[in-house]
């Protein structure tokens, strides 16, 4: 079936992830931060993403600004950077996180071709909102949906879900975009469409479903979006 819908992730897939640690580790006073930063920045989405999945298998949500901060706290505990000031900063710098270069080009050529575009993320609404507008992207899309809707993170079918709730397409006629393989194969599995977008250059997770392409960034995507 033709592709009428391209929906993406949004963090780690149109917003840089590292940026934060990165930006703030290269401000004065931040020496402890600056010969650590890429573990802090490891530390803090691992324990994020960990986070999501336990406080949905518990059945505890809480929305993603409070899996963000907790997860800070963690990484910066074990990182021995037990700073008020840096915790704050480092979340500031979360909300306005920088897109990927490639971010606006992509999704320009998407809408020209007449798809509908949006952000499927587990992010809480006022993350995503901030996250868009520093980007200047939200002219380029359509809509932005929020796990919050359904109160559970993703890979839980009821987040794919909300696509068909919004947009009404055909699960083969959505092409769904990740940089995080787990949410790539459970898009694969609620019967979309996907592209996983492999910057590390890791293995495919082993999982019932794999994505059906694999690339290196978002620029392939309007061709994979083709009929």
């Amino acid at each position: 079936m033709t592709i009428s819908t391209c929906i993406f992730d949004a963090y780690g897939t149109l917003f840089d992830v590292t940026a934060a640690a990165r930006t703030a580790a290269a401000e004065p006073g931040r020496e402890a931060l600056a010969a650590l930063w890429p573990r802090l920045a490891e530390d803090w989405r691992r324990k994020q993403l960990e986070y999501s999945w336990l406080r949905t298998v518990m059945g505890r949500h809480a929305d993603f600004r409070t899996v963000t901060a907790d997860a800070l706290d963690w990484a910066l505990e074990a990182a021995g950077l037990a700073d008020a000031g840096l915790r704050d900063r480092l979340l500031a710098l979360y909300r306005d996180l920088a897109a990927y270069p490639e971010v606006p080009a992509v999704l320009a050529a998407l809408k020209r071709r007449g798809l509908a575009t949006a952000i499927l993320s587990n992010g809480s609404p006022d993350m995503l909102a901030a996250a868009v507008h520093s980007a200047g992207i939200g002219g380029l899309l359509d809509d932005v949906l929020s796990v919050e809707s359904v109160g559970v993170f993703k890979p839980d079918p009821r987040v794919y879900g909300l696509v068909a709730e919004r947009f009404g397409p055909a699960r083969d006629a959505v092409l769904f975009v990740s940089a995080n393989g787990w949410d790539a194969a459970g898009a694969a599995a609620y019967g979309f469409r996907t592209a996983w977008v492999n910057r590390a250059h890791l293995p495919v997770d082993r999982l019932p479903a794999r994505p059906h392409h694999v690339v290196a960034d978002l620029t392939p995507i309007p061709d994979l979006a083709r009929p």
